[in-house]
């Protein structure tokens, strides 16, 4: 088992930046790729970005790429997504998540561990 906790949402306004963190729990957090998910209201939740165990491969959704960078600090026991260029269709909650894996998935379905969810509200 792993505990995720998400931190660094708010209110910012359009073209500006966050950095979103993901703390986790354990002794094994290497073993785990980590992804990104957001959910609007009303929507249902969207995948934003993945990165491997070992942060050598990221990938990202079409609607984030070039704005967002994903990384990860395994002797924090840490996963960052730095949000750029906000626009005001990115206000969302924020999920991470975790799966014991080589590899990243880009749905939600294969994830096991969630965190839960941070706010982020970007005006206009």
């Amino acid at each position: 088992q792993v505990q995720l906790v998400e931190s660094g949402g708010g209110l910012v306004q359009a073209g500006g930046s966050l950095r979103l963190s993901c703390a986790a729990s354990g002794r094994t957090f290497s073993r785990y790729a980590m992804g990104w998910f957001r959910q609007a209201p009303g929507k249902e939740r969207d995948f934003v970005a993945a990165i491997t165990r070992s942060g050598g491969s990221t990938f990202y959704a079409d609607s984030v790429k070039g704005r967002f960078t994903i990384s990860r600090d395994n002797a924090k026991n840490t996963v960052y997504l730095q949000m750029n260029s906000l626009k005001s269709e990115d206000t969302a909650v924020y999920y991470c998540a975790a799966k014991d894996s080589p590899i990243y998935y880009s749905t939600s379905i294969p994830y096991d561990h969630w965190g839960q969810g941070t706010q982020v509200t970007v005006s206009s």
